[in-house]
């Protein structure tokens, strides 16, 4: 398989944490509602330019594409389709006065995280995010791509490569657990 190391490492590092399938339905619904509550706020701050209103929201779905795309074409593309209309909602409701976008954006935020939450207490994981704030907060977005992919079929031999990772990991904790004891 000619895949990145790097995207690999991701992959597996992601999906190692996210096996039960209930954990991963409320991260497909969760980490979109936390995006809409980030860009909130991020729409708040904009310039016309060229005679196009541009604001941190667009800013960061495009640097997020950008980033992304590195990482998989494919990939990449399709989140931005799906941070597009996201973006696009964030202004819609950011224009709002403060009161009604701001409770917009608490909400979602935090709703989104509890999901989240949720969704590791019952498989039993430490949140990523508890680990690795700044990481898990750039990659969650694109691990959503990945995700509906896995669940429409789609690149089955890359899943199948981070499964035999995951399962090479286990035996690797394993080992270590029965040296310790």
């Amino acid at each position: 398989m000619n895949t990145d190391a790097k995207l690999m490492d991701m992959l597996t590092g992601y999906a190692s944490a996210h096996q039960h399938p209930v954990n991963i339905g409320l991260h497909l619904f969760g980490i979109p509602v936390i995006m809409l509550g980030v860009f909130i706020p991020l729409s708040w701050v904009s310039a016309d330019i060229l005679g196009y209103t541009i604001n941190l929201a667009h800013v960061a779905a495009i640097g997020l594409f950008v980033f992304y795309f590195t990482l998989d074409r494919l990939f990449g593309v399709v989140f931005l389709i799906y941070s597009v209309p996201i973006a696009i909602l964030a202004t819609l409701i950011g224009v709002e006065p403060l009161a009604v976008s701001g409770t917009v954006a608490a909400a979602t935020f935090f709703g989104g995280f509890s999901a989240q939450f949720i969704g590791h207490a019952l498989e039993k994981t430490i949140p990523v995010i508890l680990k690795y704030p700044v990481q898990a907060s750039v990659a969650a977005p694109f691990f959503i791509v990945v995700e509906v992919f896995s669940i429409l079929g789609l690149r089955d031999d890359l899943f199948k490569e981070v499964q035999r990772r995951i399962a090479e990991l286990q035996q690797q904790q394993a080992v270590r657990i029965r040296e310790v004891t």
